[in-house]
């Protein structure tokens, strides 16, 4: 029978497009390169009787062969399948086990014993006393506490809110983004209460004519689900009595007394005055007030003029700092209005919001997601109001929207004249090999001698291209080629047409990449390389407070063993990498990293960074990449896994 490791080593074999080392799977599942060896060879002896193998491939790794797919594809449904006795949904990585753990301890009603749940996890007892440490800081951000008694165990304590809170982070998969309520292996309630509360819930949104985003519906579901299971456990909210006469006098007070009615009803629940406030305030956070497809100067009618004024300084800070270009957008600036009114309801009322795009929003959309945490700062300097990562990632999505309608707008092609000094037939065939390599990319307006410098439209053109030396400074760049087109002339004008694809090396020095290092912490690595790039001469002595100020709203690791570390705002001339690998995963936040890229953009920058983002963002997304970049020893070595993605 396979055990939990085995099982995490045969998933990342699936997934794998190369042969993985041990080392690599021993950093991943947290165990030595000698226990992957054993598993190894278990898991072997079961696969072969499977349709499969395992191929040890010296000085490279191993690799999952498939001889028999649909003896292979029976095995797989046997092991998966969340009913297979042989999976239970064991967790087999450390943050994995980490979230289990919570909601072990969530939904007990009273103390459960280190071992037993060491047991249940086919971990030892000091394997669990690490991961509670992790359980321990991850419970604190919800003000929540692990009680410990001796001889009878483990228990959680908190105050009512804040444990409810918590509930709906860890019982639901955040990577779900409908209505269907995975919890994750772990009963709630049964299937046929989530119905009731499901449906009773959409009927009243429906006859009341609220409007809800589909997260939003999905969030004010959860929130009553776990008010049911709160209760039945005999736990209830409380509240002064102030802050809820404002919650009274709205519609959304009225819709959450009918729904909590017609499901007190049908589950045999009776609902307490404040646990209505409860749902009504969930109301007020999630409702869409607006069409969002309305004009700017329409939506300043529905929306409150502070509301409207706040939002405007909110884009005018990003702009300011980040330069996007985006500050005069009218569909972002309805966006945000519109988040922002619930947003300030929710943190009146302390509730918590579900983001299950979050790290995704993190990985796939580094700048939106720093203007978001700039547009945070203002909340709290302006308002006092202190938002969270998930409306951060909420307020991400419409600032990369309109990066994108930004980038739509830029989109054109780029335009050259060539300068020939070898006559027509030379420039007539120089034309006609550019038209051939660039097609529709490169908008060619016609070829020049070089006396006729003069005569030339520069502020129309990008750039010149030209078989001769220019010697006086022109106000566009020149790309000096040979006559016959050669594989280097080529590869400058790509660089031109693309702007930021040959930058890597610019970005990566090759004296700010540091490999197999053997720092244990993120602050023993972020004070090296601040102390490395001071020595360059790159930064002051402000900025890595600046990269410290950064990590503590919220940690720039993004799974995958790679952390983006970097300053609040832009600090420095250029814009840069100091790169950091290391021999073994480190704590980062709530995950391991063993990828340090320390990113500096220049302030007041107008360049095009998108390029470099997107490499990042792959480096972020591409475990086998990182596996590459990790075991690089030189930077020729790194250098080249870097430019094969680019």
């Amino acid at each position: 029978m396979l055990n939990a490791r085995m099982i995490g080593i045969l998933r990342e074999l699936m997934a794998a497009k190369t042969a993985l080392t041990s080392e690599y799977l021993a950093n991943v599942i947290q165990v030595t390169s000698r226990t992957i060896r054993n598993d190894m060879k278990e898991l072997d002896a079961l696969l072969t009787e499977n349709g499969a193998a395992i191929r040890a491939v010296r000085g490279t790794g191993y690799e999952l062969i498939i001889h028999d797919h649909e003896l292979f594809r029976t095995l797989l449904k046997e092991i998966f399948q969340t009913d297979s006795p042989k999976s239970k949904g064991i967790p087999t990585l450390p943050e994995e086990r980490a979230d289990y753990l919570i909601k072990r301890l969530l939904l007990s009603e009273g103390y459960v014993k280190l071992e037993d749940l060491a047991e249940e996890l086919y971990i030892s007892k000091s394997t669990i006393q690490n991961d509670l440490r992790t359980v321990k800081k991850r419970l604190k951000a919800y003000g929540l506490e692990l009680e410990k008694r001796p001889n009878y165990g483990l228990k959680l304590k908190g105050d009512e809110m804040k444990w409810r809170f918590c509930m709906s982070e860890y019982l639901f998969n955040r990577k779900e983004t409908e209505r269907s309520l995975i919890q994750d292996g772990v009963p709630l309630l049964p299937e046929e209460e989530m119905k009731v509360i499901q449906t009773i819930t959409l009927e009243q949104i429906k006859e009341e004519e609220i409007t809800l985003s589909d997260i939003g519906l999905n969030n004010l579901i959860i929130h009553i689900a776990i008010a049911c299971k709160r209760i039945q456990s005999g736990n209830y909210v409380s509240w002064y009595k102030e802050e809820l006469k404002d919650i009274i006098k709205q519609k959304e007070f009225e819709v959450a007394t009918n729904i909590l009615k017609k499901i007190g009803e049908r589950l045999k629940i009776k609902f307490p005055f404040a646990e209505i406030a409860y749902v009504a305030i969930h109301l007020l956070g999630t409702k869409i007030t607006v069409d969002p497809a309305l004009c700017e100067t329409e939506v300043q009618t529905f929306i409150d003029p502070d509301i409207y004024a706040l939002t405007m300084e909110i884009l005018e800070t990003i702009e300011n700092k980040l330069r996007l270009g985006i500050q005069h957008d009218k569909e972002l600036v309805v966006g945000i209005s519109l988040h922002l009114k619930p947003a300030i309801n929710r943190y009146r009322f302390r509730m918590n919001i579900r983001n299950p795009m979050l790290e995704t929003i993190k990985s796939n959309y580094t700048i939106a997601f720093e203007a978001a945490i700039l547009a945070g700062m203002v909340l709290k300097e302006k308002m006092g109001i202190e938002i969270d990562e998930n409306e951060m990632g909420y307020l991400a999505l419409h600032i990369a929207a309109a990066m994108e309608r930004s980038r739509m707008n830029d989109q054109r092609k780029k335009r050259c004249m060539i300068v020939c000094a070898s006559g027509v037939g030379s420039a007539r065939l120089l034309y006609y090999k550019l038209r051939s390599r660039f097609g529709s990319r490169l908008e060619i307006l016609g070829t020049t001698e070089y006396y006729k410098l003069d005569q030339i439209p520069m502020q129309s053109l990008d750039f010149l291209i030209s078989t001769v030396p220019i010697l006086h400074p022109l106000p566009i760049p020149v790309i000096e080629v040979n006559t016959i087109l050669e594989g280097m002339d080529l590869e400058k004008i790509e660089r031109a047409i693309f702007e930021n694809a040959g930058r890597i090396l610019e970005y990566a020095r090759e004296e700010l990449v540091f490999l197999q290092q053997t720092f244990k912490s993120r602050e023993e690595v972020l004070h090296f390389l601040g102390d490395q790039l001071q020595q360059a001469g790159l930064v002051d002595e402000t900025f890595l407070a600046s990269v410290f100020e950064r990590e503590a709203l919220s940690p720039t690791s993004f799974g995958n063993l790679v952390a983006i570390p970097h300053p609040i705002v832009p600090q420095t001339e250029t814009t840069f990498w100091a790169v950091c690998t290391l021999q073994k995963p480190i704590e980062w936040g709530d995950k391991r990293v063993q990828f340090v890229c320390l990113l500096s953009v220049k302030k007041n920058s107008r360049e095009d960074l998108q390029k470099m983002y997107d490499l990042l963002g792959k480096v972020v997304n591409d475990g086998q990449m990182v596996q590459q970049l990790l075991k690089c020893k030189t930077y020729r070595e790194f250098v080249d896994v870097l430019f094969k993605q680019s």
